[in-house]
C-alpha cells in the first residue's frame, strides 16, 4: 500500500516544535548509569542500550528527513539490525536530539515528500512521526529508568491523531506506518485497552501498544 493511500498518512498536522519533547529525553538520559543499560523497556525486544540506540538512528534519520537529505539515514528500515549504541552517546545523543529538533522547526520541512525508515511520505505527516518517536519513546525510557514523564496536551493530540487510525485498523491497519519506526515495541502495534476517563498521555502510549502500568518486572 502507498503510504499516501493509508489512513494513518492521510491526516495533515500542524508544524509542532519537537523541541520538547527532545529536551524531555536529554533530561532523562542524566540518570542512565552503565549498570541500567542492560535494563527492560516496554519494547520487548530492546533492552536500554538498544532503545538508546534506536533513539539515536532516529533521530539522525528524521533530521535528514526535515531537511530532505533523502541517503543512507532515510532509506533503511531500523528494525533491518538490532541498534548498536556508540560509546560516545552521552555525548553524540542530546546533539542528535537537538539537531532533529532544528531542523523540523523549519517550515520547509513540514512541506512536500520525504522518506523516513525507506518509507516515503508527506512532510507534514513524517513530522507527526517524528513526533509521536520522541513521545512514546521518551515515556519508554522513563519507565525503564523509573523517571517520571509528562507530554504537553498539543504532542500528545498530534500522536493520538496518527495512532487512532492504525488502531482502528486492528493489528494490520498501521502496517506501513510502522516501517517508518522499524520499532518491535509495536509503536502501531495492537492497542491496549485503557479505562474510560484515562489520562490523555495514558490514551496515547495505550494506542502505542503499550501497557500504562508496565514497569520493569511487571
Amino acid at each position: 500500500m502507498d503510504a499516501q493511500e493509508n489512513p494513518v498518512f492521510s491526516r495533515a498536522a500542524a508544524p509542532l516544535d519537537l523541541e520538547p519533547a527532545a529536551r524531555r529525553i536529554v533530561a532523562l538520559l542524566g540518570r542512565v548509569d552503565g549498570g541500567g543499560l542492560d535494563g527492560p523497556t516496554p519494547c520487548p525486544d530492546y533492552a536500554v542500550r538498544e532503545l538508546l540506540g534506536h533513539l539515536a538512528g532516529l533521530a539522525t534519520a528524521f533530521r535528514d528527513a526535515a531537511r530532505k537529505d533523502l541517503g543512507a539515514s532515510t532509506a533503511v528500515s531500523p528494525d533491518a539490525a538490532l541498534p548498536v549504541l556508540d560509546d560516545d552517546w552521552r555525548e553524540a545523543l542530546p546533539r542528535q536530539l537537538d539537531e532533529m529538533a532544528a531542523a523540523w522547526r523549519s517550515p520547509d520541512a513540514w512541506t512536500g515528500m520525504t522518506r523516513a525508515g525507506g518509507v516515503e511520505l508527506p512532510g507534514e505527516v513524517a513530522g507527526a512521526v517524528a513526533l509521536d518517536e520522541l513521545v512514546v519513546h521518551g515515556w519508554d525510557l522513563a519507565r525503564s529508568t523509573g523517571q517520571p514523564y509528562a507530554a504537553g496536551e498539543a504532542e500528545l493530540r498530534s500522536c493520538e491523531a496518527l495512532l487512532a487510525p492504525a488502531a482502528a485498523g486492528g493489528p494490520d491497519g498501521g502496517a506501513d506506518a510502522d516501517a517508518a519506526d522499524g520499532s518491535d515495541g509495536g509503536l502501531f502495534g495492537v492497542p491496549v485497552p485503557v479505562p474510560d476517563g484515562a489520562p490523555l498521555l495514558d490514551r496515547v502510549i495505550a494506542l502505542s501498544g503499550r501497557r500504562p502500568d508496565w514497569r520493569p518486572g511487571r
